[in-house]
């Protein structure tokens, strides 16, 4: 199982200097899982850049995967791992999500990197 964490997503639709990193984890979507925190952050940045229509677009293709709600448990882990790793609240749910699921984080986002169960790339300026 895969999840994308948002800056993954931004980078794909962007397609970034690092989009052909998370094409594959996007584009199988039978092993595609997508935290509803992932929404919020990706809606937020695309309708506030390039406006709402563009943000459904970009959540229509993001309902491909799974999409996987915050609930107790996960979010108890959240707690957990961010007390351990130090880690913001996104990040948190994002990673307690993948370990909820059996997932691999694909990300660019620095927090995570040397985190088990992350496959990082560094941000390309």
């Amino acid at each position: 199982m895969n999840l994308v964490d948002s800056c993954g997503w931004l980078e794909y639709f962007a397609n970034g200097p690092n989009a052909n990193f998370f094409a594959p984890a996007i584009e199988d979507v039978r092993t595609l899982i997508v935290p509803s925190i992932a929404l919020f952050e990706v809606f937020k940045r695309i309708a506030h850049q390039r406006g709402e229509e563009h943000a459904m677009e970009a959540i229509a293709l993001m309902h491909q995967g799974a999409v996987v709600g915050l609930d107790a448990g996960t979010a108890i882990l959240a707690a957990r791992i961010s007390l351990e790793l130090k880690l913001p609240l996104a990040d948190s749910v994002i990673l307690a999500s993948a370990r909820s699921h059996g997932a691999v984080v694909w990300t660019q986002d620095a927090d995570f990197e040397g985190v088990d169960g992350v496959k990082y790339i560094a941000r390309q300026p």
